[in-house]
């Protein structure tokens, strides 16, 4: 663990990959809600996500993905029903509030990241620059939705569950990051596809047996991007990039992406890109600098 490093330039560049394809799962997850409840959709998201895992095994000829050592199977239980919470958490918040409060809220992971990082990861501490970065970054999200921003009655529970997953998605990357240093990466994901699959299929089968699925070409889509491209490539590259970084540094540069997410909405939505846009910009640029800055 204390061979973890801060940012150099590829990982910089991957983590900008990571949060532009990130930053449009909201609006793929909305598009889905609207065919197929959200712990169905969930576990559909989650099974795609483990066959492209096993088929990203297969390409690199990797052998034993399932093979487990004793004392193993408590780190991928418990990442495992992390994931079936905070995923389940998140669609059925994102079926009670709007894409843009979602794509706010789940990012504020990145700020219980550092936090916790602080505590588990050695190494990894909170500095004033550090924390500095962090608000001010989150300031400049925070600013990008002030408009249209409010706790109104018919968003208030959707805001709510999104907020407990984005904190279980901090736990989960701190987690992921201590126990990637022990675990195949590529067994871990299967295993947290695997078993988070498995507990939200029964959760779906119990409080959604008399919900229809309508079966269509964007719910296709949909699940293309949310397995194959959410829970496959972009969960692989993370664990290589765990495995190299520091979580708080990764944590900070995920928080451009809801910047990434308007843009993905301006384009589908056709929402114009505001001066707000812009300076929000600015803001989470500025506390990025200061957050990883070594």
């Amino acid at each position: 663990m204390t061979g973890l490093r801060p940012l150099d330039g590829r990982g910089t560049a991957i983590s900008l990959l990571l949060s532009a394809l990130w930053g449009a799962n909201p609006v793929a997850v909305k598009i889905g809600l609207a065919y197929v409840p959200p712990l169905r959709l969930a576990c559909m998201r989650l099974a795609l996500g483990g066959l492209a895992v096993l088929a990203y095994a297969w390409a690199i000829r990797q052998h034993g993905v399932f093979t487990v050592r004793r004392g193993q199977w408590r780190a991928l239980w418990s990442i495992g029903l992390l994931f079936a919470a905070q995923v389940a958490l998140m669609n059925i918040g994102l079926a009670r509030t709007t894409s843009a409060h979602a794509a706010l809220l789940i990012n504020s992971y990145a700020i219980h990241t550092v936090v916790l990082a602080h505590f588990f990861i050695p190494g990894d501490r909170l500095s004033a620059a550090k924390l500095g970065g962090i608000l001010v970054a989150y300031g400049g999200i925070a600013t990008l939705f002030v408009p249209d921003f409010s706790f109104q009655s018919a968003t208030l529970l959707g805001d709510a569950l999104v907020s407990a997953s984005a904190l279980l998605l901090g736990e989960r990357t701190v987690y992921l990051a201590r126990a990637v240093q022990t675990l195949d990466p590529v067994t871990l994901l299967v295993y947290q596809s695997a078993i988070g699959g498995g507990c939200l299929l029964l959760q779906s089968l119990w409080w959604e047996a008399g919900v229809p699925t309508v079966y269509s070409v964007p719910l296709a889509a949909s699940l293309l991007y949310q397995g194959a491209v959410v829970a496959g490539f972009n969960f692989v590259t993370n664990m290589y990039l765990l495995q190299r970084y520091r979580p708080s540094a990764l944590a900070a540069w995920s928080l451009t992406t809801p910047i990434f997410g308007v843009v993905v909405s301006a384009v589908v939505a056709r929402d114009p890109i505001t001066p707000t846009l812009l300076f929000s910009t600015v803001m989470v640029a500025a506390g990025i600098g200061l957050t990883t800055r070594r």
